[in-house]
């Protein structure tokens, strides 16, 4: 049993070590293995999460193989920005939650190790209550991706009533979070997705119309979709389809881009294009509850893996076509 400090108010369930996913190099797939760490402890500003579940995004994978290296990584390295559990432990500075709460937690480049684990330690500030419609699976896959794409189709493109919106690339784990995000938000939705599959996900998922974006006449049918242009583009990939598709949204229309899209969308005199990042803290994560709940949103599960498969799901990652989320399942049934 884990001796914990003062700075800490613990449960009585909390071990001394846990498994976790990390790599001790960078390199493909096969470099992430189980390895056995010490439980990090949490500071007094900290909550202690027994994790249930976390996602497994396309950053996670450029952090594997170095591509976004920085050169100050410490190795193991545990990966994973974001994951949903209980409190075990928190802070003697922590009010807002107590042992058993159910959370979820965006953190990017975390210092006390990612959420590929049975226990992550993260600031209090960057935790949120998951929305009772979600469960922990759920919310484990929902936590970035949700505040991506909330934040990408309030906050950047800054959405109206009865406009048309194109999300490109609309059966991701972004993509089909933003879909409905703007549904929600009363704007005519217009998605691109590759394959029969996908295409009757995004319109399930409340897109009026979607487009296969590798077909001959994709642009064509889009234009005819939107005679008088589109007035804002939530860009979630890049390339030829998409700039061919940026020349239908109108002057002085918007066009917004998590950074890491690639290629990112061409710049152009007559439209606003903005990269933007997913900020995590206490209001985000409430607004983001509050959106989920008032918007019924559907989180679809792509996949999910045991922990000791983490490399498995890369490899899946890595195949592509991925439809919603992949998910990391570190707990095969939540707290009573």
């Amino acid at each position: 049993m884990a001796t914990r400090g003062p700075a800490a108010r613990t449960s009585a369930t909390v071990p001394e070590t846990m498994k976790a996913a990390a790599i001790d190099r960078f390199g493909p797939p096969e470099v992430l293995k189980v390895h056995v760490v010490p439980v990090p402890e949490p500071d007094a500003t900290e909550v202690l999460i027994a994790l249930h579940a976390a996602g497994v995004g396309s950053w996670d994978a450029k952090i594997r193989d170095g591509t976004w290296a920085t050169g100050d990584e410490r190795f193991p390295l545990v990966l994973g920005t974001d994951g949903a559990g209980f409190v075990v432990a928190r802070g003697s500075r922590v009010r807002r939650f107590g042992i058993g709460d159910r959370v979820w937690s965006y953190a990017w480049a975390n210092p006390k190790g990612g959420f590929y684990a049975e226990y992550v330690a993260v600031d209090a500030e960057q935790v949120g209550s998951v929305p009772r419609r979600l469960d922990l699976l759920q919310a484990g896959a929902a936590a970035t991706t949700g505040l991506t794409a909330l934040q990408g189709i309030d906050d950047v493109l800054r959405v109206r009533q009865g406009e048309t919106v194109l999300v490109f690339g609309a059966s991701g784990g972004v993509g089909t979070l933003a879909v409905q995000f703007a549904r929600w938000r009363r704007v005519r939705v217009l998605g691109t997705a590759t394959g029969r599959a996908a295409v009757t996900l995004v319109r399930r998922l409340g897109a009026g119309a979607v487009i296969d974006g590798r077909s001959d006449d994709a642009i064509e049918r889009l234009e005819a979709l939107a005679p008088d242009g589109i007035d804002a583009v939530l860009a979630l990939a890049g390339g030829d389809v998409l700039e061919q598709c940026l020349e239908l949204v109108r002057a002085g229309g918007r066009v917004a881009y998590p950074n890491g899209v690639e290629p990112a969308p061409r710049r152009r005199r007559r439209l606003s294009v903005m990269a933007y990042d997913a900020v995590a803290g206490r209001r985000e994560l409430a607004r983001l509850e509050h959106a989920v709940e008032q918007a019924r949103l559907e989180v679809p599960i792509a996949a999910r893996y045991p922990l000791g498969r983490a490399a498995a799901a890369h490899a899946r990652l890595e195949r592509g076509h991925v439809l919603g989320r992949i998910v990391l399942q570190t707990r095969r049934s939540e707290p009573p």
